[in-house]
Formats: C-alpha cells, structure tokens, sequence
C-alpha cells in the first residue's frame, strides 16, 4: 500500500486529498499533517471559548467566483452548494467592488467548512501540531521529521505550505532543488496582515447597517464584519462575533510587535470606526505572515515537482493566485503530476 503525505491542511491540501481518494483505485494510506491546531490554513475559521457555536473567519471572508470559473470548476462549486457548505453572499457589504458576472459566496458553518469537508471525503488521517523539519531520501522513500516524535516513511510527498515554508525545510531536500526551481520559489512573495475576532455574549446588539465594510480612510484597518451577519445565521442564543482585517502596510510595519500590542492598537482605530462598540468576552488575533500571493512561482502552472521517483512536489497558491479557484487549480495540477507514480 502506498503511504502518500500532504504536508498543509488548508485547501489545496485538502483537496488534493479528497481528490487522491476519489480518483485512486488502488490501496492508499493517505495522511494530512500541519502544524495548526486545527484544519482550514488560511480559511481559518475561530471559535469563542465560551461558545463554540459562536464563531468567526479569521481568514478569507467569502469566495468570489467570475464567470470564467463558474464554468472551469462549476462541478466543485455545485458539490459545496448542494452540501449546504457554501450559499450565496445576500448580507449587503458596503465598499466591495463588483465585477459583472461575479458569484460571492459564503459559507455558513464558517469558511473552514470547505476544508472539513474534503478532508472528511478523503479518509485521511489528519494530524494537528505536526511541524515538519526535514525531509530525506532512505531506500527510494522519504523519510519525514517533525519537531517532535519519531520520522516516518512515505512513497509520496506533496508539500502545499507557503513557499517560504518549504525552502526552511532541512534534510536532502535542499539538494533535490534545483538552482533554477530555488530562483523560482524565492522569488513567491506575500502580503502580511493580522485579522482580529471579537466574540460576544448572546443578546448582544452591534447596530449598523452592514454585514461587512471595506475601510479605505483609517491607516490600520482595511475590512470589518459582523461575522454571523455576513453568513446570514443570526441567532437570539448565539452571541454576534466581529472580525477586523488589517491593512497590508499595517501588517508590515507590526509584523514582529506582540500580539497584545498589535491587538491594542487595532482597538484603538476601531473606536474610530465603531465608537461605542460593546466589549467582547473572548479575543482572537491571528498573524497572516503569509496572507496573499502577491508574486506567484513563474513558469510553474499550478505545481512544482522537485523529485519523480519517489515522488515530491509542492502546490498552493503560490503557484496560482490566493484565492479558492487558484488552490482548485493547484490541486488538480498536483493530481495530474502524480497519476502516473500512484
């Protein structure tokens, strides 16, 4: 039996999983490892300490598919709506800017859901807090490191972590990548951000007009939501939950400062934007070091192999674009680079 290794749960990661099992007759032994507490990678989605119910998007906030897309990958689309996982964005979001033809969506369980659900159709075994270190070639298989335990062997890697991710990685790895595949991947660089959730009590009122506001006057704050609102499930028993989007300069500038600092001072512009807002009872600020692609691998259409036989290459979007058509097209770039090794 083959023993595959998808280092990343976000939703290149995933799907590449559910993919691998759908269209795999064979036998496999399928593992996602990533060093979160949890699935969703960027599509992170938060819970209040209080409620688990009560949650928030940390991460991407809705999908935006254009006509091209929605016709590209309308199988994937039609599979999260029939599913319920994804509904159509009706929550008005001042600010947003509106292409003709454009589909926006959400997704109601939080936009982790779409991860939950493909690394539930892949049958993987998914592990949490496992931070690869190094990766080395031991009788025509990999051997995988992580910060803690013991190594294990795989016939097949697919690495779908941000790039700079996989050129910190440690082992014979470094020496598989070529000088011109190095240039390639140094060359991916990303936006930074820090997204905060404010997590409320039930019966709490934030009362504005808006499911979300794109904010184009505050030096520090670019998008704020009423999470629940956007995601259309507002409840008397479930407490509202707010989420802030910083600036990119915001996030340069802060990269390094504590979290409580940063955390601080998007606060204090919030007064501006929201004076008067309720205090929350539970907090959550996320550092996005790598929050979008804002140059993406040239001459790697969706993938990148490092090593044929065994079997390696990474994905994500930063072979594509950051968004979820970009990591649909990862994903199946990836499989058909595979096929003929599985």
């Amino acid at each position: 039996m083959a023993r595959v290794l998808i280092v990343g749960a976000g939703v290149t990661g995933s799907l590449c999983a559910a993919l691998l099992r759908r269209r795999t007759s064979r036998p496999l032994y399928l593992a996602v490892w990533d060093k979160a507490e949890d699935s969703g990678g960027r599509m992170t989605t938060a819970s209040s300490p209080h409620n688990p119910q009560c949650t928030a998007d940390l991460g991407a906030q809705y999908i935006t598919c254009t006509p091209h897309y929605a016709k590209k990958h309308q199988r994937f689309y039609d599979e999260l709506l029939a599913h319920g996982i994804l509904r159509p964005l009706t929550s008005p979001i001042e600010g947003m800017v509106m292409k003709d033809g454009d589909c926006n969506f959400v997704a109601p369980q939080g936009i982790s859901s779409i991860i939950k659900h493909y690394l539930k159709e892949s049958g993987a075994e998914v592990y949490f807090r496992h931070r690869v270190t190094q990766i080395n070639l031991r009788n025509d298989k990999w051997e995988v490191s992580k910060q803690t335990g013991s190594p294990e062997q795989f016939d097949l890697i697919v690495l779908t972590m941000p790039v700079p991710q996989i050129l910190q990685l440690q082992g014979d790895i470094t020496n598989l990548i070529s000088e011109c595949q190095r240039q390639q991947l140094e060359a991916v660089s990303y936006s930074s951000r820090y997204a905060l959730g404010l997590f409320y009590e039930a019966g709490t009122k934030i009362d504005v007009p808006w499911a979300g506001q794109y904010i184009t006057s505050n030096p520090c704050i670019r998008f704020v939501s009423i999470d629940n609102k956007k995601r259309n499930i507002e409840s008397s028993e479930i407490g509202p939950s707010l989420v802030i989007h910083t600036t990119v300069p915001f996030g340069v500038t802060y990269l390094e400062h504590s979290i409580e600092d940063v955390q601080e001072l998007i606060f204090q512009q919030l007064e501006n934007i929201l004076p008067g807002l309720p205090q929350p009872i539970a907090t959550k600020c996320q550092k996005w070091r790598h929050s979008q692609v804002t140059n993406a691998a040239a001459n790697c259409p969706g993938q990148m192999t490092l090593h044929h036989k065994p079997f390696l290459a990474c994905g994500g979007d930063g072979f594509t674009q950051s968004n979820f058509d970009g990591c649909i097209t990862s994903a199946l770039c990836v499989l058909e680079a595979l096929k003929n090794y599985i």
